[in-house]
């Protein structure tokens, strides 16, 4: 195990209490009359398979020209505008999410902006740690909530495949997703994705010795060794999608057989991963996805 036991199932109570939001947003918007506010609602019209398979390669395009700016400012250290960048996104995803919780009267869309902005500020600007991971629990849902609607179940399943091939080619084979992520966190100071540090047992006996010996002026100058456990945004936002996906074309219960078989997979990956190891999400997440699909297709 890469993590201890209370670490590990903290990452995964994390998980899905972000995939229930994320239902729940989802099914909001995907309700007559709520529609995406800030001008990103389009007319609900009849959609047939060529709407679908037509935006495919421009969704993919587009997931592959972020992908390359990101790596390029990251690569030229343009710090200024990749936090301005995440501070949009944040602070939109926000503003999505608190609107499906809030929205009630014409006003409300400008009081959940007022709301995101904040939090978005001290995510991406001061760095708080409680503040980042609490908006982690609402923006993929928010983001899911823009795409849910441009996906049915072959495009999202395509998308799937093509995803866990690149976690897997990024983390394995060019070790670009361990570069972009050490950059987030140790230049950016922003991560996208729930962190977690944590000491280990060694260090936790250290520090109690240190507190039993040293005066508070000798502590501070210790270097206390700290373990980081994360879970990268992209591993939490795809699993919604697809759950998404599939309540709103199947059925409420198609996209909880979706959620779970993402956490069976997800946690078959932390209970096998090894301590200082990397390891792709997304391929373990999409082969329980896989299966939960498979599930609700025998049983529902």
């Amino acid at each position: 195990m890469k993590h201890n036991l209370k670490i590990t199932i903290i990452l995964l109570v994390m998980f899905i209490v972000t995939q229930a939001i994320g239902l729940y947003v989802v099914n909001h918007y995907s309700q007559e009359g709520n529609d995406l506010p800030y001008g990103m609602g389009v007319p609900e019209v009849e959609k047939e398979m060529d709407f679908y398979t037509s935006l495919l390669p421009s969704i993919i395009l587009a997931f592959v020209i972020a992908l390359a700016l990101l790596f390029l400012l990251s690569k030229y250290k343009v710090s200024f505008i990749i936090r301005l960048w995440f501070f949009a996104v944040v602070v939109l995803a926000l503003s999505l999410a608190f609107n499906s919780f809030i929205s009630k009267f014409s006003w409300v869309p400008m009081v959940a902006v007022i709301i995101a902005v904040p939090l978005a500020y001290f995510k991406i600007y001061q760095r708080n740690f409680l503040v980042h991971n609490f908006t982690e629990f609402l923006i993929y849902p928010g983001i899911a909530a823009v795409f849910v609607p441009i996906f049915n179940f072959y495009t999202i399943i395509i998308l799937l495949i093509i995803i866990s091939l690149y976690d897997a080619w990024a983390v394995w084979h060019s070790g670009i997703m361990q570069k972009m992520a050490k950059y987030q966190m140790d230049s950016l100071k922003v991560f996208s994705g729930f962190f977690i540090p944590y000491a280990s047992k060694t260090m936790h006996a250290k520090i109690k010795k240190w507190k039993a010996t040293l005066s508070k002026k000798q502590l501070e100058k210790k270097q206390i060794k700290v373990n980081v456990a994360i879970l990268g945004g992209g591993d939490i936002v795809f699993p919604i999608i697809t759950a998404g996906v599939m309540m709103t074309k199947f059925g409420f219960w198609s996209g909880i057989f979706v959620v779970f078989g993402a956490l069976l997979g997800l946690s078959y990956l932390l209970f096998i991963a090894k301590k200082k190891k990397f390891y792709p999400a997304m391929p373990f997440i999409t082969i329980g996805i896989f299966l939960g699909i498979l599930a609700s297709v025998i049983l529902l």
